[in-house]
């Protein structure tokens, strides 16, 4: 197939885009490469990927030196008139869109990134889809959308209209935009809400990422919830895993939908949404004691209370993505912390 993946600068698109190639595909990543977190991180994922920083221009593709079918565009979702020019041009079968403005703390303080990237953003994409045939719009969710929840484990069937952030509300706006789409076009779409993704070339303002760097410096690190947080969290690989399989089923309509009692994770329309987790809570203090165990160095803690837009705990019902799909992430807390502290202290030398 040839698939546009979006975001493949970013931590999740760049372990996908080499998924995809592994497995056959044809590539076209686009990314804007934004200054969120650290841009040189971002250039060296595209490094590894064949993409030569240094050469990269705005809307010109370039070809990977070293993953064949892959090309890479630097673009804007929100630049309508490139991004539609591109879909049309190069008749993808199906799209994954996994750029977005990331961050739930950020959102705090920077909605209109959110509204730029996450809604117009998202609007262009998938009338993008509808114009220029795709079969298929797999796209990037969040398991925020479940904000004022608090029945546990966070199922795609619960009703998800209480967000907590503007991120959240980004997210569960963009779950509303592709069943409209669904339901007027008969466009299949695919909603993916992440639980906690941790691993290798993470994203450092990320806990995990954030703490090795703070322990590494011998600075503290701020433990919110006084380290009773609770989190799902998920290794790429099993992101990853979920997200092409999800990619090459497709989506087809739920025959027994009942608009009665409607279901709110599918629909009569050609719309799903799945959890992708790993249906195993961890309590942040347990994630940062073993993230100093494999470092080999003692965190100083500033505990402090939940903080704005924060959930205490999160934890996937991922019974759907069994049953259609085949697949439950298992990749332990304690093997993911070993892998990713391999890759940090290769990455930074020590």
């Amino acid at each position: 197939m040839k698939i546009l993946l979006t975001g493949t600068a970013g931590f999740i698109g760049f372990h996908t885009v080499q998924k995809l190639i592994n497995d056959g595909h044809e590539v076209v990543g686009l990314d804007s490469i934004n200054d969120y977190y650290d841009v040189n991180l971002k250039y060296r994922r595209l490094a590894v990927t064949g993409i030569d920083g240094s050469a990269v221009e705005y809307n010109r593709p370039m070809r990977s030196s070293n993953m064949k079918g892959y090309r890479f565009v630097k673009m804007n979702l929100e630049d309508r008139e490139n991004l539609h020019a591109l879909m049309k041009a190069e008749k993808f079968d199906k799209v994954c869109n996994l750029a977005a403005q990331a961050g739930v703390r950020y959102s705090i303080d920077n909605p209109y990134a959110y509204i730029d990237a996450n809604i117009t953003g998202f609007i262009n994409i998938i009338e993008g889809c509808r114009h220029f045939g795709v079969q298929h719009l797999v796209y990037a969710s969040s398991s925020s959308v479940y904000g004022s929840n608090t029945a546990q484990p966070f199922s795609t069937s619960d009703n998800v209209d209480h967000p907590i952030s503007l991120y959240a509300a980004t997210k569960k706006a963009n779950e509303l935009m592709a069943h409209t789409y669904s339901h007027l076009y008969n466009i299949p779409t695919t909603g993916l809400r992440f639980f906690t993704v941790y691993g290798p070339w993470g994203r450092p303002d990320m806990a995990m990422f954030k703490f090795a760097d703070l322990m590494r410096k011998g600075q503290p690190i701020d433990v919110y919830n006084f380290g009773k947080m609770e989190r799902d969290f998920t290794f790429i690989a099993d992101i990853v895993e979920g997200v092409c399989r999800v990619i090459y089923a497709g989506q087809m309509p739920n025959a027994g939908w009942d608009s009665d009692n409607p279901d709110p994770g599918s629909s009569s329309a050609p719309y799903k949404v799945y959890n992708i987790g790993n249906n195993k809570p961890v309590q942040l203090m347990y994630m940062i004691e073993t993230l100093e165990k494999e470092l080999g160095i003692s965190a100083q803690k500033n505990l402090m209370p939940l903080q704005a837009g924060d959930v205490p705990k999160t934890y996937a019902n991922i019974d759907d993505l069994v049953r259609d799909h085949g697949y439950r992430p298992d990749t332990s807390i304690e093997e993911g912390i070993r892998q990713f502290v391999k890759w940090y202290k290769e990455y930074h030398g020590i």
